[in-house]
């Protein structure tokens, strides 16, 4: 049997939910042609690993995407001076607003999937993260919002929908609106950082930014192993071997949090209550590419135990792991089939099929 190396994220900010498995032969004595970056960049740990290619050429591909995500980061940054602060601060004056070509993409994606999900992906909501305190590098220390507060914010209702696009003028009908992109940026990025490793001529790679994960190709003769957390306790609690190109992505309760007066306090927000939502300690998708895989994990993690199912479905998620408040292990037949429990929770999971 192989021995396993687990390559973990720092926590800056906080402690992955994605973890890079490599699988290594015990008897190999010549070294494997992978090469492994790890660049802090777009506000988290971004980890570069690239299997067969010149050592010279992954070098130049790993600075290049580094380089590619912090513009990103500093073009998208809700808070700092950045052209969607600027955008912002013309929704909220109820003027339109010419949407940089850097932005609308991300734009475009984002309504289309807040839309499927019934807007429990909702980037609109950007006055209740900055609320919670949530927008800031370091953690909320103190009282969570006074209910008022929050019930004030919500009254508002902002939401995708309240926002007009036509080319690439935007305006929105609710001034409450304030986009926060969070919840998508990072897996948005990914996807263009494979994309720029394709350009390259890299086809064997993984893009890990902060457990917003994509791989593509293989890892020398055999699949990318990947390791999904524990949500409650150390180590791994699954993993997966990913098939060619796709992402895998997990949010859950424990990436950003604060404890106040014995109770947890988590970044994931539900838009229609105001507070973090409440059900689900973690949530695995895998979809196609990771802007998708982002969106979908929040809106599932949202939805919680009761709705999942539902929004699974109208977001064409097929492959799902949710993990509730009680350790209880909810996989739809597709995901079943790929993953592999490292610890036995078989008195816990049960696979539910999506209709």
């Amino acid at each position: 049997m192989r021995p396993q190396l687990f390559i973990r994220k720092r926590p800056f900010p906080a402690i992955a939910a994605i973890i890079l498995v490599l699988l290594l032969s015990a008897c190999a004595k010549r070294e494997e042609p992978l090469y492994q970056q790890q660049l802090l960049t777009f506000g988290t740990l971004l980890e570069i690993s690239i299997w067969g290619a010149d050592k010279r050429l992954a070098q130049q591909a790993s600075s290049q995407i580094g380089a590619d995500l912090q513009q990103m980061h500093n073009d998208w940054h809700a808070w700092h001076d950045s052209p969607l602060t600027r955008m912002n601060q013309a929704l909220s004056a109820g003027a339109p607003v010419t949407v940089p070509a850097s932005i609308l993409p991300l734009v475009q994606k984002s309504v289309a999937l807040s839309r499927a999900s019934e807007g429990l992906f909702n980037p609109a909501i950007g006055r209740l993260i900055k609320l919670w305190g949530f927008e800031q590098d370091d953690l909320p220390s103190g009282p969570p919002p006074s209910p008022a507060a929050i019930t004030a914010l919500t009254k508002q209702q902002p939401g995708m929908n309240d926002l007009i696009l036509d080319g690439n003028q935007l305006r929105s009908t609710n001034p409450a609106v304030q986009l926060d992109f969070g919840a998508i940026a990072k897996g948005y990025g990914v996807d263009l950082a494979i994309a720029r490793l394709r350009e390259l001529g890299i086809q064997n790679a993984i893009i890990n930014a902060g457990g917003n994960l994509r791989a593509i190709g293989k890892h020398g003769d055999r699949p990318w192993r990947i390791g999904i957390r524990n949500p409650r306790g150390e180590g791994v609690l699954a993993s997966i071997e990913t098939r060619g190109d796709e992402s895998i992505l997990t949010s859950g309760d424990y990436e950003r949090f604060y404890d106040y007066q014995g109770k947890r306090y988590h970044h994931i927000i539900d838009p229609r209550s105001g507070y973090p939502a409440t059900g689900a300690i973690s949530v695995t998708v895998i979809a196609d590419d990771a802007a998708t895989a982002d969106a979908a994990s929040t809106a599932l993690f949202v939805a919680g135990p009761q709705r999942w199912r539902e929004i699974a479905k109208k977001l064409g998620i097929m492959q799902v792991m949710l993990i509730d408040g009680k350790g209880r292990v909810a996989v739809t037949p597709a995901m079943a089939k790929r993953v592999r429990y490292e610890i036995d929770l078989s008195p816990k999971v049960t696979v539910v099929p999506l209709s």
